[in-house]
């Protein structure tokens, strides 16, 4: 029997986790309701497990009840759990991919410190990549940077020119 098109999801992703390699978290995004002893638990326990891998080793792990999917751009580990019975873990790794290419696009060579003092747009950038559920909401590079750029305008920080040039 073919599951109806509500019910079929490419990827969820049940968090995302910042954490530089010193293992400071810069940012958490909850898409799955956690309480927050259980979110403290899991990020005092991903956080040194992933940094301690090498950088050879695969980029997915099983951890407790769902996988970990997880990639390392400069100094951040960006570090998000899906869904145990998702099949397509590569495409978790593309969103990871999407996200870090906006915020260089936003921020021009998107470092650490970019993260830290500007976490809001950081928010913003991921609010338009995912919905609150951890789905996909838009793959456009252009136009999540479209609609930042909007909110940007609203608030009277116009970085317009700084990002289309």
């Amino acid at each position: 029997m073919e599951k109806p098109l509500r019910d079929i999801q490419m990827t969820h992703i049940k968090y995302l986790i910042l954490a530089s390699r010193q293992g400071k978290v810069r940012l958490t995004k909850w898409f799955s309701p956690y309480s927050p002893k259980e979110k403290q638990k899991i990020v005092k326990e991903l956080t040194p497990m992933i940094l301690a891998r090498k950088a050879k080793m695969c980029n997915i792990v099983e951890y407790s009840d769902h996988k970990v999917v997880y990639r390392r751009y400069a100094s951040l580990y960006f570090i998000c759990g899906v869904m145990p019975d998702v099949d397509n873990e590569l495409l978790t790794l593309e969103i990871i991919h999407r996200y870090v290419e906006t915020m260089d696009s936003y921020f021009g060579n998107v470092c650490e410190l970019d993260i830290i003092f500007n976490f809001s747009k950081a928010y913003d950038i991921l609010n338009e990549i995912l919905m609150c559920d951890g789905s996909m909401a838009e793959s456009s590079k252009a136009d999540v940077l479209k609609h930042v750029m909007t909110m940007d305008s609203m608030e009277g920080n116009d970085n317009l020119d700084r990002v289309l040039s």
